[in-house]
């Protein structure tokens, strides 16, 4: 029988999402809407000391915006819940103690002084402690006290903690999605903690365990959980629980290469690596965010996606159930991804060019409202026109802001270039030839102004390069029949005829 696809994405809310956090996110999405799966959010937040007030619903909010929502979760309760982990303290304890009953575990009364004097004593002699099979019976723990000691301190109400106990002597055989097959000797794993001594989980049990209640398949992480994927499998055996299986994911590195992208290097280089802005409720620090700066929601998806995974093919630009169909964790590289802004920005121009001018047209009129213009142009079909030359939806206005204001001013290389002594004379002659037009249409003005330049026998340049002026004012924009045509017959002769008298 086949098993249900159930992955998870487990952030902490501890601050914003990293854009290493969505492609996460990303993949775990990918992975499980391919094959019919369901993909969870958890919230771990059994650290309450880093406990973040906003990063949560940050978090769903970035989620959302990326049009990647999770299918279970806080807000969308499943039959798996709750799914915040510190709704869930309850569960944990009685899986430490089966681990205690069963010998994987142990308690350890150990002091942070005790602890702090071996480490030193072992740097001392050029080690480095390591607390596992070779010392474990030489510290304060039930391995080295006898029953009854072990009993009377916790009766006592001493301190402890509850400390896996790796087998020794064993070569594991682990399986990675994505890395293959790894050997690790369980002699050089330490004894790490399960249970604190304020009552609560360490994030290793914690996550074993609501992996194996939430019946999670496969688990999909960054590969800096990839040294805890030995200890992460012995508990699933110790407990007695068919392990997932794993893919760990390589890391997002600096442009320059080199260790895994910060937010220093976004604000070093001016870039987001959040997907929306951040206001830090204790310093009031704002970051910004890729919403902010203007990205679509796909193009952002999009440039996570080559974080790490191609298709095999020269495509590039994916929509996001494209990339649902060709997505497979076996194209996934085990080397680290390089981030580029300006790859970013190439995703951000390609996937604008696709949008729908009728979609950008609500946020060019909202911007047309905030400059107090009112318009009876057809605003799709200018942005039709401009935004072959735009990245973001903001450069629209410097593009095609000419349709809706006159030029007040006038490239000065451009007149240097264009307007020559008999320019006047013959944009005078100009005018008088548009003003007999009663067919304004951008094809009749068109070819009514290249007969009459025909007939003169000039230079096509000697009146299209000063008529952009007039309508422009720059030697830039799309076609000028266009534009005359769109803002119309009267604006186009007083354009003109203002050019010539400021010139």
């Amino acid at each position: 029988m086949t098993k249900n696809i159930r992955v998870r994405f487990a952030p902490s809310p501890t601050g914003p999402l990293h854009i290493g956090g969505v492609r996460t996110a990303l993949f775990n999405y990918l992975f499980a809407k391919k094959r019919n799966g369901t993909f969870i959010l958890r919230i771990e937040d059994t650290d309450q000391s880093r406990y973040v007030p906003g990063a949560e619903d940050y978090i769903k909010e970035a989620l959302d915006w990326c049009n990647i929502p999770y299918d279970e979760g806080p807000g969308k309760e499943g039959n798996y819940g709750p799914y915040r982990q510190s709704e869930r303290k309850h569960l944990y304890k009685q899986y430490a103690d089966q681990l205690i009953n069963s010998g994987n575990a142990y308690y350890a009364f150990d002091t942070a002084e005790d602890l702090d004097k071996h480490r030193k004593e072992h740097e001392a002699k050029g080690n480095t402690f390591i607390y596992n099979w070779h010392n474990r019976k030489k510290l304060t723990n039930s391995l080295s006290l006898s029953f009854d000691q072990v009993q009377q301190r916790i009766a006592n109400g001493d301190s402890y903690v509850i400390r896996f106990k790796p087998p020794q002597n064993e070569t594991l055989h682990l399986t990675d999605e994505i890395r293959g097959d790894i050997k690790i000797e369980t002699n050089i794993l330490d004894d790490k903690i399960l249970f604190k001594s304020d009552g609560m989980p360490t994030y290793h049990l914690a996550n074993i365990v609501d992996d194996h209640l939430m019946e999670i398949s496969h688990v999909i992480r960054g590969e800096e959980w990839l040294p805890s994927l030995a200890l992460h499998v012995l508990l699933y055996r110790s407990l007695g629980w068919d392990a997932p299986q794993f893919a760990h994911l390589p890391l997002i590195l600096k442009p320059i290469g080199k260790g895994k992208l910060s937010k220093r290097d976004g604000d070093k280089m001016g870039f987001p690596v959040f997907p929306l802005q951040w206001q830090d409720p204790k310093t009031n620090d704002i970051s910004s965010g890729y919403r902010e700066d203007g990205y679509l929601p796909k193009a952002v998806i999009n440039m996570l996606a080559f974080l790490g995974w191609n298709p095999g093919t020269e495509q590039e630009i994916f929509s996001l159930q494209e990339l649902i169909e060709e997505f497979d964790l076996k194209r996934v590289n085990k080397a680290g991804a390089k981030f580029d802004p300006e790859k970013t920005k190439w995703f951000q121009q390609q996937h604008l060019q696709l949008t729908d001018s009728s979609l950008l047209s609500n946020h060019f009129t909202k911007l047309l409202s905030e400059k107090n213009i009112s318009t009876e142009l057809d605003v799709t079909k200018i942005i039709d026109v401009v935004k072959e030359r735009a990245t973001f939806p903001k450069d629209l206005w410097d593009l095609a802001q000419f349709f809706f204001m006159a030029p007040t001013e006038y490239e000065e290389k451009a007149v240097k270039k264009a307007w020559k002594e008999d320019t006047p004379m013959l944009m005078h002659e100009l005018v008088r030839i548009l003003n007999d037009i009663t067919d304004f249409s951008e094809n009749n003005v068109s070819s009514i102004v290249k007969s009459w330049i025909k007939g003169k026998e000039i230079g096509f340049g000697k009146i299209m390069m000063p008529l952009r002026i007039a309508l422009v004012g720059s030697l830039q924009g799309p076609d000028l029949f266009l534009i005359a045509s769109m803002i119309g017959k009267q604006e186009t002769i007083r354009r003109i005829e203002n050019t010539i008298e400021k010139l």
